[in-house]
């Protein structure tokens, strides 16, 4: 978190643990104040003498315009930019390995309502700043100009051979597949029908037309509301789909429902990416976040591989993921990262589906029947109680450390306190993004989960900045 008072609070708080967010206004994102930020961006690329960089922009209707203000931000500082115009996360992350470019700026809010924008910078290929890098690019905000020459632009179309290299890397089996794409009406729209048309799949899309208005619901896969169509889709009886998709906005998180229309959770998509990676690669690592379930450690383990627990956020996942050498890494949030010798160790969303359905081409059982193999526990959402942004982090340090002391060796606490009980654990957060508390529990069944609820509930309740009442409560099920 940015405590330095010298800008605006409004300002400072677009200023998060591993990606710049605010809203699109004249206090925090607008032409002006995107210019100034890439400005400071690139003066920390020059710190690392990195002269080359990728840019490209999400769908939003502010984008194109914040685009053009980071490409001159860029060029006055003497960095090159290969400008890609509308694309994904991913296909960013793409380039830099296709045009040997360290740097990258993608335009892109990710998840956020519409009337957000962002920004995730990166520092090297399939790496992206983590908070220290953050602090560091507010520190150079406003500097004077460092270079003495403008750099060279260059637009490229790097779209056909990302699909061109995805495709070349699945190998479908005798099953041929019935998938339901949903894009949202986001930038996966553009890509995903080729995609799964080549790798020889019944293909039917739902809102594949890029929209900046988001007429039906806004790009986000952890919605279950804006799952609703992507449901019927699957289920309607001309169709019969084996599996549904869904992709975010800028293409980096997925989305699943299987042939019954259930939702499967991020942490259950990991785990059949894990399963697959696991019958050819026995004793591999599997890097994943502390919100997952203990269903993704069980599956790990049963399968011969070695299960990491690490911080939530996608810069953070990636970096132990290269820092361990590991070949796939996920978080419930849908971020999922696919290294070693299948892709490039980014979290890319149109190629994790490709692997999910090269997975189960080659399967006789359906998706609902695999699922149903893996052990089972009862689970809650993603629990939010408002914290405001000054105060949470140090509420949340003094309520590990109480957790702590009453429950002595049973405490992760490399992102909260995820604290393990007899029949199942809870976990408590403070939001990277937001002003609130993340809040969730796990247990073999409903009674033993609210049990857990309530002990939490006991050390919320010791602060008044924490609100009591909690957003998607368990007790509302």
């Amino acid at each position: 978190m940015i405590t330095d008072t010298k800008y605006p609070e409004a300002f400072r708080s677009m200023f998060r643990e591993y990606d710049i967010r605010g809203r699109v206004c004249d206090e925090e994102l607008c032409p002006e104040n995107v210019y100034r930020i890439v400005k400071a961006y690139s003066k920390y690329l020059r710190r690392r003498k990195i002269m080359r960089a990728v840019v490209g922009y999400d769908n939003r209707s502010c984008s194109p315009a914040f685009a053009k203000s980071a490409v001159d931000a860029l060029l006055e500082e003497g960095i090159d930019v290969f400008y890609i115009g509308l694309a994904l996360s991913p296909l960013a992350y793409f380039a830099q390995y296709h045009l040997k470019c360290e740097g990258a700026v993608m335009i892109t809010a990710s998840h956020n309502p519409d009337g957000w924008s962002g920004f995730k910078l990166a520092n090297g290929y399939s790496k992206t700043l983590e908070p220290d890098d953050i602090k560091e690019v507010f520190s150079l905000l406003d500097q004077p100009t460092e270079s003495t020459h403008t750099g060279a632009y260059t637009e490229v179309d790097v779209r056909d051979a990302y699909i061109d290299d995805i495709v070349s890397r699945i190998h479908m089996g005798p099953k041929k597949l019935r998938v339901v794409l949903d894009a949202a009406n986001g930038g996966a729209g553009l890509f995903i029908y080729e995609v799964f048309q080549r790798l020889g799949c019944m293909t039917f899309q739902l809102n594949c037309d890029p929209d900046t208005s988001y007429p039906h619901y806004f790009p986000n896969p952890s919605d279950v509301a804006g799952r609703k169509r992507l449901h019927d889709m699957v289920l309607h009886p001309y169709i019969h789909a084996d599996i549904g998709l869904s992709f975010d906005g800028d293409g980096d998180r997925i989305g699943v429902i299987d042939e019954k229309g259930q939702n499967i959770w991020s942490d259950m998509v990991l785990a059949l990416i894990a399963k697959q990676l696991l019958e050819k690669k026995p004793g591999a690592t599997v890097v994943f976040d502390v919100k997952c379930s203990k269903a993704l450690i069980d599956v790990i383990e049963q399968n011969g591989g070695h299960p990491v627990m690490w911080k939530t956020g996608h810069s953070y996942i990636k970096s132990k993921l290269h820092e361990l050498n590991a070949e796939l890494a996920g978080e419930r949030s849908g971020h999922i990262f696919i290294s070693g010798d299948d892709w490039y160790g980014f979290d890319d969303a149109v190629f994790v589906a490709a692997k999910l359905v090269e997975f189960l081409s080659h399967k006789e059982e359906t998706v609902s029947e695999i699922i149903d193999s893996f052990p089972h526990y009862v689970v809650s959402p993603e629990i939010k109680a408002h914290c405001d942004d000054t105060v949470k982090y140090g509420i949340v340090e003094e309520i590990v450390d109480k957790l702590k002391a009453a429950y002595p060796g049973r405490v992760c606490d490399i992102n909260g306190a995820r604290v393990q009980f007899e029949h199942g654990w809870g976990l408590i957060r403070a939001s990277s993004n937001l002003p609130e508390l993340v809040l969730i529990f796990e247990a073999d069944t409903m009674e033993h989960l609210l049990e857990i609820r309530s002990i939490f509930k006991e050390y919320t309740r010791a602060y008044k900045a924490i609100s009591d009442e909690w957003e998607n409560d368990v007790t509302a099920l």
